[in-house]
């Protein structure tokens, strides 16, 4: 052996050992869990195992929700002329023929125009398992500005609706109907959420406890469950706001002090309330609601014979809201009546819940501790985060 070769056995034989690389989790074709809405903590093993794909760094601890995901905007927001379904193209490929301009950047804010549509691209992407199906939604604090949101996949026909097997890019279409907005790179405007499907195609309904209501009735008289503000005064509480229509008022999305008075009414206690056509509003529910642990929750038309009525543009409920609070708490309600004025009477029921199975516990349940807005006694504001309150709960005008 030459001493060249020598040399270098004595080196190789000095070098400290490194532990090779730790393996990439390969990515499920089917997805081995029980049927059901995926928990946060298996929905965190979803982006691990490359069935969530994201152009940020990485998804934000934050938009970890108990049993649903945040989304989050991306750099641009592109002006089109009509909403669409991609049908037998992709998205971008649609995009060309209908935008209006070449895109607004909103990496440090862009302002959105009342009754224009928009489409962003969101940072996440999908590459679902053969059996998992995706649903979205606007998120609370957007539904509660009066912001429609839908995503839009490629090569589908249905919006919000990600069929199992799905890989591609995710888009959001944004509508703006009362206010002037500000948007923000990285801001989430809706949630995601996954269903693992039951191979056997009939799941029995799960068992309700009775903080678990099945219908959603309309509240225009005071509550009794309503906490105590400490006001001297005694005047009335608002039971609900109206949105102000054309105002030159500019609604910052990251802000958390805009005045509610240059965007909201006070509506009176009352024992009924006449909507206008296309005005917006917010109401809650008489019922006071705690979802369970092993329950998510989603809202849905009651009857859609029984009025030209829309009650929600968000809906979901996360396991655990309510929970934390004697009692439950109440649902907001985002309302707007069609065509023709309708008349509300309190206590007229407007929608019912749909309760879904999770596939397993979560690790998190919805509530303060868990960084929820709306999870506490904060719910009866009715308004967003993005308003001031006060210090009153709720809100006095």
């Amino acid at each position: 052996m030459s001493r060249e070769a020598g040399h270098m056995e004595g080196e190789q034989a000095a070098a400290p050992w490194c532990p090779p690389p730790p393996a990439t989790p390969a990515w499920p074709e089917t997805w081995n869990l029980p049927p059901g809405v995926v928990p946060r903590q298996t929905l965190r093993e979803a982006e691990r195992l490359g069935i969530i794909t994201t152009s940020a760094v990485e998804v934000p601890e934050s938009g970890f929700q108990p049993a649903s995901l945040d989304l989050l905007l991306g750099p641009t927001a592109y002006r089109i002329g009509s909403s669409f379904l991609p049908s037998h193209q992709t998205v971008r490929e649609r995009l060309g023929d209908l935008q209006i301009d070449k895109g607004i950047d909103i990496r440090s804010g862009g302002i959105l125009e009342p009754n224009r549509p928009y489409l962003i691209p969101l940072m996440e992407g999908l590459r679902l398992p053969a059996n998992v199906r995706a649903f979205t939604n606007p998120k609370s604090s957007t539904g509660r500005v009066d912001i429609f949101t839908r995503v839009v996949t490629d090569y589908s026909h249905r919006f919000d609706d990600i069929a199992p097997g799905y890989e591609g890019a995710l888009w959001l279409e944004v509508f703006s109907r009362s206010f002037l907005v500000k948007v923000h790179a990285g801001m989430a405007l809706n949630q995601l959420r996954f269903i693992v499907e039951d191979p056997s195609g009939n799941a029995a309904p799960p068992a309700l406890p009775p903080s678990a209501p099945e219908t959603v009735r309309i509240q225009l008289r005071p509550s009794p469950q309503e906490p105590d503000t400490g006001d001297a005064d005694g005047g009335p509480m608002p039971v609900g706001f109206k949105a102000k229509r054309n105002n030159s008022a500019l609604l910052d999305l990251e802000r958390r002090d805009h005045d509610p008075r240059e965007f909201w009414e006070p509506i009176w206690p009352a024992n009924r309330l006449v909507l206008e056509p296309e005005e917006f509003y917010l109401l809650r529910s008489q019922e006071q609601i705690a979802i369970p642990a092993e329950l998510a929750a989603e809202m849905v038309p009651f009857d859609p014979t029984s009025g030209e009525l829309r009650t929600h543009y968000a809906g979901f409920f996360d396991p655990g809201f309510g929970a934390t609070v004697p009692g439950g708490l109440p649902a907001v309600l985002e309302v707007r009546a069609h065509d023709v004025p309708f008349m509300l009477e309190d206590g007229q029921e407007v929608a019912r819940f749909r309760y879904q199975k999770l596939a397993g516990p979560p690790d998190r349940l919805y509530g303060r501790d868990s960084g929820s807005h709306y999870g506490d006694e904060r719910q009866w504001r009715f308004l967003s985060k993005h308003f001031r309150s006060w210090g009153q709960l709720p809100l006095r005008f």
